[in-house]
């Protein structure tokens, strides 16, 4: 019997493909937005908004978060992570941003991923 190789997930950024990239070469295990996290309830009890963390690493008990949006327009992001702290105090989440993501691109040598992530052309806008 041959042994089927995973399929490769659908990232939303391209972002997220670079860093798979760079925990796969550490070796270090990780699913694509495994969880989707309810935030807000709607009277009836249905699920508003809803939170789904890019990664989890299982080895480390921990989901991430990337975003390239420019600072000023993280709040929504920045919300949804405080709503998850108080709604799962027991799930761990961290939120790279985009000068955290530039810097783990050019540490590990992708300068080329990393100059659309800085400047007026980074993405104004993402999931």
């Amino acid at each position: 019997m041959s042994q089927e190789t995973p399929q490769k997930p659908q990232f939303a950024h391209k972002i997220e493909e670079e860093f798979a990239r760079i925990l796969d070469y550490y070796g270090i295990e990780w699913e694509y937005e495994p969880r989707t996290f309810p935030l807000v309830w709607d009277d009836d009890g249905n699920v508003t908004t809803a939170f789904s963390p890019d990664f989890y690493l299982p080895g480390q008990d921990l989901y991430v978060e990337l975003t390239t949006l420019r600072p000023k327009l993280i709040r929504h992001k920045n919300r949804k992570i405080r709503q998850m702290a108080e709604l799962y105090p027991d799930i761990n989440v961290k939120l790279f941003k985009r000068d955290d993501l530039r810097n783990l691109m050019i540490k590990f040598g992708l300068d080329g991923e990393a100059a659309p992530i800085v400047g007026t052309d980074a993405q104004d806008n993402d999931k």
